[in-house]
C-alpha cells in the first residue's frame, strides 16, 4: 500500500445512536478529492451534501481501521454509532 499525504488538519465529531452531520475538511478552501475516515468505535458513515444523514447499513468504519472515500464535489459527511458513543475523525488526503 502506498503512503498517504495528510498535511492539513481534519475534523472530529462525536457519534451516537442519532445521525450527526458535519462539513468535510477543506484544503485551501476546497474539499479534497478523497478523505480518510477513522473511528474509535464501530459506526456507519455516509458522504453527501448539507443535510446528509447516516443510517445503519451505510459504509461501516471499524475501530483500529480506516477507509478512504471519494469526496470531490461533496460538502458534508454523517455518522451514526452502532452502540454507545465514539469519535469519528476525517482527514483530507492530498496525493491520490
Amino acid at each position: 500500500m502506498d503512503a498517504l499525504t495528510i498535511v492539513n488538519t481534519g475534523v472530529t465529531m462525536t457519534t451516537s445512536g442519532t445521525s450527526a452531520t458535519a462539513a468535510l475538511p477543506t484544503v485551501s478552501g476546497s474539499v479534497p478529492k478523497y478523505c480518510r475516515f477513522a473511528a474509535t468505535a464501530a459506526c456507519y458513515v455516509r458522504v453527501g451534501v448539507a443535510g446528509v444523514a447516516a443510517v445503519p447499513g451505510d459504509v461501516l468504519v471499524q475501530p483500529a481501521d480506516a477507509i478512504v472515500l471519494r469526496t470531490h464535489s461533496l460538502t458534508h459527511f454523517a455518522g451514526i454509532q452502532i452502540g454507545g458513543s465514539g469519535q469519528l475523525q476525517v482527514s483530507p488526503v492530498e496525493d491520490m
